[in-house]
């Protein structure tokens, strides 16, 4: 249909200039019509009849004839007119910009009216020739004319359609179609590598884009695969956690006895061994946490903070430390909207962690926890006095298994942290690392966005 459209447009576009010609050459051959009429008139030295003459101006189209011959202007033949001349079109100066223009006047204006035509006579039979003729024949003709032409240019469009519609579709449509059959197939089994696409396209454009497609399924295959094994190797991981963490409880508790020994080596080994045991019992329950297949969307709720953050410090003991002081620095009536669990969690695990990089340096610290806000957020600050991180757990901070920043870490609970937060639509980011501490700024959005999307009910 829209080559229907464009070639009929174009058609539209050349058949004002054709209708102007064809008019031209109409009223051309009226005027050699006319001059011969009237030399069959001189040549007998006026001696017709009027019947006669009534049928040369009749066969001419014409009302009368004027010749100028040597500077006289002579009426050779003429017949009555009903009608005065209402114009007058002289063809020996004629731009295309008239004929065009004239030619519209005739096909909008549907009244017979006589006209006057002046042109050059043929054979320089004289110095002009002039006709007076009525317009309804004219336009017939001219009516005639661009009928044909429409029908020839439909005919001409519709088999230009057809061509091309069929050229389309050999050499775009069906090569399209099988790439989206490639796609559908490869979707109901992306782990199969026989469904990726073969380029096979004659088209650049559309090999280039198999190409590019054969080259994400592969890539695509591969990932999945490598996803699958990553997953059973987790599932293997998750109950070998399990069944270790059962055994470690039972030894933590006989390690708990030990420690109350009254044997001073005893009594000096103990700590030792309860540390390593609750290191290995915390490192059971953080992959056993990790390990499932996503945290679920928060359940957002106001809340107030300072409570909160008083919580975490009780139930870690991290006032009863040694060394360790913490201070919060969070007004009290500062209210924000989070899943109570997973900011409990976020905080735990930043805390936690400052906590034991201050012990680590077996000097006296301090964790600093503030909170505040702004228009478009709630932001918490978690910072301590320790020694900060080393490079290679700032390269790789949030990542499960790489970001430890202590020995024997395993990097979990600072990746969990930042699941939980980026759950709420929110980030966790490192603010600062050196020398004199460690800062991570919590920030959680107060869009209404959020509080759609996860349900929230006003």
């Amino acid at each position: 249909m829209l080559t229907v459209a464009f070639v009929m447009l174009a058609e539209v576009l050349i058949f004002v200039p054709s209708i102007a010609r064809f008019r031209e050459d109409y009223l051309l051959l009226r005027l050699e019509k006319a001059q011969i009429a009237s030399l069959a008139l001189l040549a007998t030295d006026g001696m017709l009849s009027a019947e006669l003459e009534a049928e040369l101006l009749s066969n001419a189209g014409v009302y009368n004839v004027v010749l100028w011959r040597d500077q006289i202007r002579q009426l050779i033949l003429s017949s009555p007119m009903t009608e005065e001349i209402s114009a007058t079109y002289d063809l020996r100066m004629a731009t295309p910009l008239h004929l065009m223009r004239d030619a519209l006047v005739v096909l909008v204006d549907s009244q017979d009216h006589a006209v006057r035509i002046i042109g050059n006579p043929v054979q320089d039979a004289g110095s002009l020739i002039e006709v007076t003729m009525p317009t309804a024949p004219l336009r017939r003709a001219m009516l005639d004319y661009g009928f044909r032409i429409l029908v020839l240019s439909a005919l001409i469009s519709a088999v230009t359609a057809a061509l091309l519609f069929f050229a389309v579709r050999r050499l775009l449509v069906q090569p399209i179609g099988r790439v989206v059959r490639h796609m559908s197939a490869y979707a109901e089994a992306p782990e199969d590598a026989r469904r990726v696409i073969a380029p096979t396209s004659g088209v650049v454009e559309l090999r280039n884009a198999e190409e590019a497609l054969q080259s994400l399924q592969t890539q695509m295959t591969g990932v999945l695969r490598q996803k699958e094994r990553l997953a059973q190797l987790g599932s293997a991981v998750a109950k070998i956690s399990h069944d270790l963490r059962n055994i470690l409880t039972t030894a933590q508790l006989f390690a708990d006895r030990i420690e109350r020994s009254a044997d001073p080596a005893v009594a000096r080994i103990a700590p030792k061994l309860v540390g390593s045991i609750t290191r290995a019992v915390s490192l059971c329950e953080s992959t056993l946490a990790f390990g499932k297949a996503e945290e679920p969307p928060p359940r957002l709720s106001r809340l107030a903070l300072r409570p909160l953050i008083e919580e975490v410090i009780e139930a870690e003991a991290l006032g009863e430390r040694p060394g360790v002081a913490c201070l919060i620095d969070v007004p009290v009536g500062l209210n924000l909207r989070a899943d109570p669990e997973q900011l409990y969690r976020v905080l735990a695990n930043l805390m936690r962690n400052a906590m034991q990089a201050i012990e680590a340096t077996g000097k006296e610290g301090v964790i600093e926890v503030s909170g505040g806000e702004t228009d478009g957020e709630w932001w918490i600050k978690v910072g301590d006095t320790g020694p900060g991180l080393p490079p290679r757990a700032r390269d790789h901070l949030f990542t499960a298994f790489q970001g430890g920043a202590r020995k024997g870490g395993s990097g979990l609970g600072l990746a969990i942290a930042f699941e939980l937060v980026r759950g709420h639509g929110g980030r966790l980011e490192l603010i600062r690392s050196d020398e004199a501490g460690t800062e991570f700024m919590i920030h959680l959005p107060k869009t209404d966005g959020l509080a759609v999307t996860f349900g929230e009910k006003h």
